[in-house]
């Protein structure tokens, strides 16, 4: 099995909003970005509803992102994985993200936008449980922008992304 590490969150301290992926697949790890597998719906619904150029560099995208209010990160800080599917993680091995020290320091979060079922099922295992004073967070499941999730097509991913991040940075 391969040993594969999250990278530390983009965020600011005025975000409202945490996207939640599980883990970066193989492609993000090779690049040190977000969801930079090219099929990845994520950067495409984000330039959408942040109106940004979803062809900008990296750096640009995830600085727009942070200033419209949304944070991005993984449930996970480390798992053994072979390959990118978040059904080959190990459970034995799964180590989450240190989201005490997250909400801490980014207290005007309130939603939780989680990038799929598994990203939404280990953080409410492994997170909310474990943690009481994070019942105050809303947690929204959307549908996973990654290739692998194609029951979906990109319309109505986009459609359900942007209507619950309207809502959550409305609130």
């Amino acid at each position: 099995m391969s040993r594969v590490r999250s990278f530390p969150p983009l965020a600011a301290p005025r975000c409202r909003v945490l996207v939640l992926g599980t883990m970066p697949g193989r492609e993000s790890l090779r690049q040190r970005q977000y969801y930079a597998h090219p099929r990845n719906a994520f950067w495409p619904i984000m330039a959408a509803f942040a109106g940004f150029a979803v062809d900008a560099p990296y750096a640009e995208r995830a600085a727009a992102l942070v200033a419209a209010g949304i944070a991005v990160w993984d449930v996970l800080q480390s798992c053994d994985r072979p390959g990118s599917l978040d059904s080959a993680i190990d459970p034995a091995t799964l180590r989450p993200n240190d989201f005490r020290r997250f909400f801490r320091e980014h207290p005007q979060v309130t939603t939780i936008c989680c990038n799929g079922a598994t990203a939404e099922r280990l953080f409410r295992r492994h997170v909310l449980a474990a943690d009481e004073g994070l019942q105050r967070l809303h947690c929204v499941r959307l549908p996973g922008t990654s290739p692998a999730h194609a029951a979906l097509g990109l319309p109505a991913k986009q459609r359900a992304w942007h209507a619950a991040l309207r809502t959550a940075l409305a609130r």
